[in-house]
């Protein structure tokens, strides 16, 4: 079972001003000035919670606690 959903992760992401730039195979990448994040999008598999802190920590967001 996944941690979070990969929508949600990109809609994290969008809402932090992060924008898609390009996206090769099934990893998207957002960018916001010089901070770059990778996203993976293995279809409904999601995204497990080790992948989504790293994600967060590369973004220099601080924990969302929000309900999925």
């Amino acid at each position: 079972m996944s941690f979070k959903s990969v929508k949600y992760v990109i809609d994290l992401l969008v809402r932090h001003g992060f924008i898609l730039k390009s996206q090769k195979g099934s990893h998207m990448k957002f960018v916001k000035g010089d901070k770059t994040v990778v996203v993976p999008n293995h279809g409904s598999k999601g995204i497990e919670k080790g992948t989504y802190y790293n994600i967060l920590n590369q973004a220099g967001i601080k924990e969302e606690r929000e309900k999925q």
